[in-house]
């Protein structure tokens, strides 16, 4: 799959709003999910968006996420993951979206995508020189039969030829789409064979009176249609689906190698038979009620003894166990499985409270005390923190950064040049040549400065590089005290 990535910073626009009436569809889209669930309308709200400017802006993408209470990442994923969504500007008057799949691959796409080429772009993603066209190649358009074909916008032009693609963009360029009808342009209907229907020709009152005459089917002659009353039809119910058991082989009377004994015996006999069986019997036959009339079976009272206890069913009934040999097969899987500090005491509660003397429960000793200790810390995750957070926006080159909302200080002692000889700062662990470079240019060139800083300017030295607590962790200011006591350290306070 190839990456997608958002247009440059120069393209994108500065806002994004839904227009009134986007605005009233979007709340009532947002209406239509469960609560709690509102975020799913994500994809709804990006595609009405890119109905609205011809694809989805930055802007945008803050503008639901801002809505749906929704982290700018999630949003981001959806718009990048998703190809219906166009992440750079495409042609105010038409972009061609090309079927580059087999069956119009077979049909001639390539040379549609010769076309689109030719009038409009060399390369798929760009707009002609007036920013009217453009073009793309795309999977499946979901009309093989009438391939090849394209999408522009949300309408489907289908069974074309490379001419023929031509003059519909000429119309587009022209202003003239409303004169291009959707749909297959070689004159066949949706997706009937090009030649024409070679069955089902006549309308349905032609195929009906088609079986009357040939199939009998219908009413009898002079009957008058079911519906309408007076008489029942006059032909029999169908029997279609239904197993033929008429065929010579389910003949009872032949006689065949590994047939029961009285296989032949005739069926309706067989019916007799088995009713008078039935009616001997204490079971309910069809039609009838009752239960079967059984004696005592015994099993409750072995159910009773694999676990020890006496049956309730018998006289001598114990409502307690007594620890037969299932019980002690259970206690001792579970004490060669489970730690003895991980297993249950029975006498605890269903909370894992143990029943003090004097009242209360004592938690000590149990797990629930480590759970609700982690419970305590825990902390919501940002998936489901509604809402961006603080500067949850895409930065752009345009956008000046405050320097008041970093965190830490920024050091007083940055110089507009070195005072003499500049110091090597490669030697710090942790800066090469490129962060060498930074420091200078932000007026750091010798240890001296380093080894004044205080932790605070540190901080905020090492958020100026991006370097996420890496300039704190390997102790520049101690690194460079150490290098500022050699004599070959240039500069001065």
């Amino acid at each position: 799959m190839s990456v997608r990535r958002l247009a440059e910073d120069a393209v994108q626009p500065t806002g994004f709003m839904f227009s009134e009436e986007n605005a009233a569809w979007a709340e009532m889209t947002i209406r239509k999910y469960p609560e709690g669930r509102q975020q799913s309308a994500v994809i709804p709200l990006l595609m009405r968006a890119q109905d609205q400017d011809g694809w989805v802006t930055k802007a945008a993408i803050e503008h639901v996420a801002d809505m749906l209470k929704m982290p700018l990442i999630r949003v981001l994923e959806v718009a990048t993951f998703y190809t219906q969504f166009q992440l750079k500007p495409v042609g105010t008057k038409a972009h061609v979206q090309v079927c580059g799949t087999t069956p119009c691959m077979l049909r001639g796409s390539e040379d549609l995508k010769a076309v689109c080429r030719k009038k409009i772009h060399a390369e798929p993603f760009h707009r002609n020189e007036a920013g009217t066209l453009s073009w793309e190649e795309v999977e499946c358009l979901g009309a093989c039969v009438n391939a090849p074909m394209v999408m522009i916008f949300q309408d489907t032009y289908e069974d074309l030829t490379p001419e023929r693609l031509e003059e519909i963009i000429d119309l587009f360029e022209a202003g003239r789409a409303e004169e291009v009808k959707p749909g297959p342009q070689n004159g066949r209907h949706l997706s009937a064979p090009i030649g024409g229907l070679t069955s089902l020709t006549g309308d349905y009152d032609d195929i009906i009176e088609t079986q009357r005459r040939e199939a009998g089917h219908g009413p009898a002659d002079g009957a008058p249609p079911q519906g309408e009353g007076g008489g029942a039809a006059a032909t029999p119910p169908s029997k279609a689906g239904r197993p033929d058991t008429d065929a010579p082989e389910t003949d009872p009377a032949i006689a065949a190698p590994g047939k029961a004994q009285d296989g032949n015996a005739v069926e309706a006999g067989e019916r007799e038979e088995s009713d008078e069986l039935t009616a001997e019997a204490h079971a309910p036959a069809a039609g009838q009620t009752g239960g079967t009339q059984q004696g005592e079976t015994g099993e409750a009272e072995r159910d009773a003894l694999e676990v020890g206890q006496v049956s309730g069913d018998s006289p001598a009934a114990d409502a307690q166990a007594t620890g037969g040999d299932l019980r002690a097969k259970e206690a001792a899987a579970e004490a060669a499985v489970i730690p003895e500090s991980h297993q249950v005491d029975d006498a605890l509660n269903p909370d894992h409270s143990r029943p003090q003397p004097g009242g209360g429960y004592d938690r000590a000793g149990t797990d629930q005390a480590g759970v609700d200790e982690v419970e305590g810390r825990r902390r919501q995750t940002s998936d489901e923190t509604p809402g961006p957070v603080i500067r949850d926006h895409f930065a752009s080159e345009a956008e000046e950064v405050q320097e008041e909302s970093e965190p830490g200080e920024k050091p007083a002692d940055l110089l507009d040049g070195p005072q003499g000889e500049p110091d090597d700062l490669k030697e710090i662990r942790g800066i090469g040549p490129v962060i060498e470079g930074k420091l200078n240019e932000l007026g750091v060139f010798h240890f001296w400065q380093i080894a004044k800083w205080r932790e605070v300017e540190l901080i905020w030295i090492d958020n100026y590089l991006n370097f996420r607590g890496r300039a704190v962790r390997e102790g520049w200011i101690e690194q460079a005290k150490e290098l500022e006591k050699r004599p070959s350290a240039g500069g001065g306070a």
